[in-house]
């Protein structure tokens, strides 16, 4: 039975050992506490450090902490303390945590710390491979796992992989900082499917991938050399019930009632936060002076319960916060308060659920303003914990904003408007409360935890029933095979190949354009073969073709079919056209190619080319769709083509295309082998014109009318090689001359 096999750094039980003696604990990780109702989704299996070292433990005690960990249905990745001191205390949380939201300044670079990220990720990797069955799936979560997917994906090229990441993902500018960027994001992309909290990460990681990478994308799809990847946004929910009915348990009600004991008449502003520079603590408090200072009508009146929860105190920046924080908390109630009200109770320490719950349901306010959040599952928590009266004011950094817009957003760094933020929710009738409450409660109960799981899960699975019909038609082992056998009982044998991206190596050398000896080499013995006949058709210019490979025995087409030089003689024009439409257009194509730094004009005989391989790939696609739209404007009463290709657009005579060529090689006489092979949208006239029974080959994902596909020209190549093998093999006979269609009945 298929198995949801959830993989993060910490597990959601944690282990200590006190005198000898291990104690098992639930984990107050926000990813795991997150995850606690994945029990409503049947079959899964979690791998994640159990939070010890193995230097505090014997090999019995690791024995004990495997068997009740099975239990729980989770399995420890054990650690040293170097490891954990490397990798999670210095890599995790020295150098992503702080880059990852937008504190390049705390961000620590360490080559040895990365050495141990990447030992630490090959060691999840070994796990997996020790649990996974051929028909699970696996789940990996944050940013301390990155690496993982594609070790994952080298070992399990078939199997259903996603990705998730509970931390912003920042802009391009901020995420170039990181030495190691790219093998990061190689990482990730090892997965199907990668999930972030909010479009604004999607798009973030979208335009990395593309100015890193140069992979483009298509509605949040990346086509990589294998695969295709599907980037979306998932905003994960909490178990809303929990919430909602928490106030209903005596423990929480008991706890409500000390509360309202203590506070008497004073309303309260309720901030919980991990003791952490990303949440705007010290902007918090800041604001909350700045509020009693300009309202000292509500001193006496109103109380800030700032839960602080201790976080990885054993960084420098953390321990500075805590002073920081207890600095300010000091000047605020020193300066505010008197023997009776004390306007900032301070709590550093973590709460249990029930006093948690109960001070949500006591609070008036909810200020949470971290000035970066991935999520930020408080907020929600707050939400749902309210009955018909409560406001929250959030920050528009927090990952939450994007779903509850009926909070009242703020910037985190803008004092005055967070202080007077403070006063609209204090004065906010309690009609407007109930209104604000009730939608956003509504929406919270409908995404909540489970349906955001499943959500997932369910795309994952479909991610990889999608790359299962894509497997169909790529060309396997077996198809080489049909394409060996066929094209050893032929006699009249055909090749179309296109040659940039198809002959040609773009990802080898982008620079190089002319062939390379193994291509050289591999065109010649192709064409020694007396019963084959080889054109390139291609939309280099004749002079460029002729230079590269027009002492070779192959025929050449050039300009995609504008013209043609058949083996040993002269070249040929196919198509005389009137070029007056070119001076129209030029200066558009000069004007977008002066404007977008990186890119390039290149004029032919019978077309305009504008090339932006080298220019910022975002603007590079605003550019293409302004510049095709110009174009089309000015040649919509002329027989021109406007084509937007790979990093390319091209305007050129609708007559002149490679489909044309090749009825023109079709009717030469009858074949008994076609192979055609194409990259971009230049060969989708050339497969068109095909019959099915041809072999057509596209090189990469791309809806086609190709019959297969492969993932890069060096698919093409491995297969013409293997035929160039055979070329001096004896031919078996064939029992009588070919008498069906032009193309004949194969594969």
């Amino acid at each position: 039975m298929k198995k949801i096999l959830i993989v993060s750094n910490r597990l959601p039980v944690m282990v200590k050992k006190t005198r000898d003696r291990l104690q098992f604990s639930a984990s107050t990780g926000g990813l795991a506490v997150g995850l606690q109702s994945l029990e409503e989704i049947p079959n899964y299996f979690w791998l994640g450090w159990p939070g010890i070292s193995t230097d505090q433990l014997t090999p019995p005690d690791q024995e004990e902490i495997e068997r009740r960990l099975h239990a729980e249905k989770c399995s420890p990745v054990f650690f040293t303390e170097e490891e954990v001191n490397e990798f999670y205390h210095n890599f995790c949380n020295k150098t992503l945590w702080p880059l990852f939201h937008y504190f390049p300044l705390y961000t620590v670079y360490n080559d040895k710390s990365w050495s141990f990220y990447q030992q630490i990720n090959r060691k999840y990797c070994e796990e997996v491979l020790q649990h996974v069955q051929p028909e699970d799936m696996i789940w990996i979560h944050d940013y301390q796992l990155m690496l993982l997917p594609q070790m994952l994906r080298e070992k399990l090229p078939h199997h259903p992989i996603g990705f998730f990441l509970h931390i912003p993902f920042p802009n391009y500018e901020i995420y170039r900082l990181l030495p190691w960027r790219k093998e990061l994001m190689e990482g990730v992309l090892g997965a199907d499917l990668i999930g972030f909290h909010t479009y604004d990460y999607v798009r973030h990681f979208l335009g990395s991938v593309s100015r890193l990478l140069g992979l483009d994308h298509y509605l949040g799809e990346f086509i990589t050399k294998d695969r295709v990847v599907k980037v979306d946004a998932y905003p994960m929910g909490i178990q809303y019930e929990k919430y909602a009915q928490a106030s209903q348990k005596k423990k929480v009600q008991q706890a409500i009632r000390q509360i309202q004991e203590k506070v008497k008449d004073c309303r309260i502003i309720m901030s919980v936060d991990r003791l952490d520079y990303t949440k705007g603590i010290i902007e918090r408090l800041e604001a909350f002076d700045w509020f009693l200072t300009q309202n000292p009508q509500y001193r006496g009146k109103v109380i800030l319960i700032l839960v602080a929860v201790p976080s990885r105190a054993y960084i420098d920046q953390y321990q500075d916060l805590k002073k920081r924080v207890e600095g300010l908390i000091g000047k605020i109630n020193g300066t505010h308060g008197n023997f009776v009200w004390m306007p900032v109770w301070y709590l550093y320490r973590s709460l249990s659920f029930h006093k948690l719950v109960a001070l949500y349901d006591a609070a008036d306010i909810a200020w949470i303003t971290p000035l970066r959040d991935g999520m930020n599952l408080i907020a929600k928590e707050f939400i749902a914990s309210k009955k018909t009266k409560g406001v929250l004011i959030l920050s528009e950094t927090a990952g939450a904003a994007s779903e509850l817009g009926e909070a009242i957003v703020v910037n985190a760094n803008d004092r005055d408007k967070m202080a007077a933020a403070i006063r609209a929710a204090l004065e906010m009738p309690e009609s407007e409360q109930s209104r604000r409450i009730q939608s956003m409660q509504e929406r919270l109960r409908r995404y909540n935890i489970t349906r955001w799981a499943q959500h997932f899960i369910q795309d994952v699975w479909d991610r990889g029933r999608a790359i299962e019909k894509y497997t169909v038609r790529k060309v396997s082992a077996a198809i080489q095979d049909r394409i060996l056998d066929q094209y050893q009982e032929s006699r009249n044998r055909l090749f179309l190949l296109d040659y940039d991206g198809t002959l040609r190596h773009y990802e080898d050398n982008p620079d190089q354009a002319y062939p390379d000896a193994e291509l050289l080499d591999l065109i010649t013995h192709l064409a020694r073969n007396p019963a084959n006949t080889l054109v390139i058709i291609s939309g280099r210019d004749h002079p460029t073709l002729e230079q590269w490979l027009g002492r070779l025995n192959v025929h050449l087409v050039a300009e995609h079919g504008a013209w043609m030089k058949e083996a040993g003689k002269n070249w040929q024009i196919l198509e005389m056209v009137n070029n007056d439409w070119k001076a129209m257009i030029r200066p558009v194509f000069e004007l977008y190619a002066d404007r977008t730094p990186g890119s390039s004009l290149e004029e032919k005989n019978f077309s305009l080319v504008w090339h932006t391989r080298r220019a910022d790939p975002e603007l590079a696609r605003i550019r293409t769709q302004e510049l095709k739209a110009a174009v089309s404007k000015l040649t919509e009463n002329l027989e021109i083509r406007i084509f937007e290709g790979n990093k390319i657009l091209e305007a050129k005579p609708s007559s002149i295309h490679k489909g044309r060529t090749t009825r023109l090689w079709l009717a030469r006489q009858k074949w008994d082998f076609i192979m055609a092979a194409g990259d971009d949208y230049t060969d989708e006239d050339m497969f068109e014109a095909l019959a099915e029974s041809a072999i057509t080959i596209k090189v990469g994902h791309d809806l086609s009318h190709a019959r297969y596909f492969v993932d890069s020209s060096r698919d093409i190549r491995r297969i013409l090689h293997r035929l160039t093998e055979t070329n001096h093999a004896k031919h078996r006979p064939v029992s009588a001359p070919h008498t069906g269609s032009r193309t004949g009945q194969y594969l």
